[in-house]
């Protein structure tokens, strides 16, 4: 089968169902969570607002449409490399320059919902990935990887979803030797359900973020505030995640999509 009759199968199974497509993106608006920093670190990205330029009416009779006020990094969301300081010089490495293939690969879910249930600090090891491989296979060039913990189902309130104390934000997330390995592999770039790709606690980890700090530096791709990660196989799905093509944009809010089986 050559790749014209491949892609008309694809599309043949896309309209008869056999292939769904999942929804892994967090609704966007005002109550929408956002990620609180530190004051005397930095300034947070301001609230999501949507306003009303005209809803059939004198400002437009026959339309409605809005504007929208909201951060790069607001819901579910797409790291560019040039959105931390390790990836900052790559010319390819902002929403506007990044080759649009990169946009879409094979995805490996990890499943760490039960540990992170019982653990909110919960941290993913290279042992942990190991192990999953020798289950469900190699972990290949070109792919991505995400993370898989349940954590969406907290994304109506958002003191429940940054699950912070006095002592900081407790999410679950990778370890940095687990970054470096998965850097190893080649991959395309990691994602988790968490208001960020790092855990909570990895302020003061080394390096400080390291889903950030190395994905960015090996002009890596992060991927947060994913949703509906129990849909998906371990292997075997597509993954479509689409920033909007900001000119110098470090991130952008995503319509994250995944092509699965029927099972």
């Amino acid at each position: 089968m050559d790749t014209q009759q491949l892609l008309g199968e694809v599309a043949g199974q896309l309209l008869s169902g056999a292939i769904q497509v999942v929804d892994l993106t967090a609704p966007l608006g005002p109550d929408t969570p956002l990620i609180k920093l530190p004051p005397e670190l930095a300034v947070d990205t301001p609230k999501i607002e949507i306003h009303a330029i005209s809803h059939y009416d004198k400002n437009g009779p026959w339309w409605a449409w809005n504007w929208l006020k909201l951060g790069e990094h607001s819901g579910t969301h797409f790291d560019a490399p040039q959105h931390w300081i390790t990836g900052k010089d790559y010319p390819d490495g902002a929403t506007d320059t990044i080759p649009a293939q990169n946009f879409v690969g094979p995805v490996n879910v990890i499943d760490c919902s039960k540990q992170a249930a019982a653990d909110h600090d919960f941290l993913l090891t290279v042992d942990h990935i190991k192990a999953w491989e020798a289950e469900h296979g190699a972990i290949n060039a070109g792919e991505w990887v995400v993370m898989r913990t349940d954590w969406y189902k907290r994304n109506g309130s958002e003191a429940e979803f940054l699950n912070a104390d006095e002592t900081g934000p407790h999410t679950p997330g990778p370890t940095a030797e687990a970054i470096q390995y998965l850097i190893s592999k080649d991959i395309k770039g990691w994602g988790s359900e968490t208001i960020g790709t790092d855990a909570g606690k990895a302020g003061g980890m080394e390096p400080p973020f390291p889903a950030h700090s190395l994905m960015h530096k090996a002009n890596r791709y992060g991927l947060a505030s994913l949703c509906n990660l129990d849909r998906l196989p371990p292997k075997g799905a597509i993954l479509i995640a689409a920033p909007l093509k900001i000119e110098h944009g470090t991130g952008s809010p995503i319509r994250a999509l995944a092509l699965v089986p029927r099972a």
